[in-house]
């Protein structure tokens, strides 16, 4: 009956991946694309190591001096290790988020601060036996800062704080906070 339930799950996750990463590349004919490798720690001896693929379809609005909005959607795949996890030492992440950036419009060198709220499935909600997230769908909020720059803006680095929980849909919900630096390379 176990071995029934994870191969669902694992079905489920990778079909939920599939579809989030050919929606992302069907609907972006020429749109600018980028590659985001980030690293990051949380409580709980928890270190990540999150892939992002990053979609900027060019929506920016309220224009503020040389400052705008924008719209970035990004999916990521990442994976958790911790030391603590006496149950699973090793968790897999995979989700998406839209990213609201504020940025500056124009220059070489482009700071930004961004939010973004997006869902994530983990596929182990339990790391230790002290430890559980109780459910494998949790919601990502998070909020940065960091700069694009370059001729192109082709680079960007940046730091994020990061919140998964599941908004208390079951209990015990205790969440658990990264940080986390990441690196991006836009084609």
């Amino acid at each position: 009956m176990n071995d029934n339930k994870e191969f669902w799950r694992d079905l489920a996750l990778k079909s939920m991946c599939a579809a989030g990463f050919l929606c992302f590349s069907g609907a972006a004919a020429a749109d600018q694309f980028g590659v985001q490798l980030a690293a990051g720690t949380a409580d709980h001896h928890v270190r990540k190591l999150d892939l992002g693929f990053v979609w900027d379809p060019n929506l920016t609005w309220w224009q503020i001096g040389d400052w705008h909005f924008s719209l970035v959607g990004e999916a990521h795949a990442a994976w958790w290790h911790t030391d603590e996890g006496n149950v699973h030492d090793n968790i897999g992440e995979f989700g998406v988020t839209p990213v609201v950036r504020f940025i500056r419009g124009t220059g070489w060198f482009r700071p930004y601060v961004e939010l973004g709220v997006g869902v994530r499935l983990i596929t182990h909600p339990r790391e230790s036996t002290d430890f559980t997230m109780s459910t494998a769908f949790q919601f990502a909020d998070m909020a940065g800062a960091g700069v694009a720059f370059g001729e192109h803006q082709h680079y960007q680095v940046g730091y994020r704080f990061q919140h998964l929980s599941n908004a208390s849909i079951k209990e015990p919900n205790p969440g658990i906070n990264f940080h986390q630096i990441y690196v991006q390379y836009n084609f």
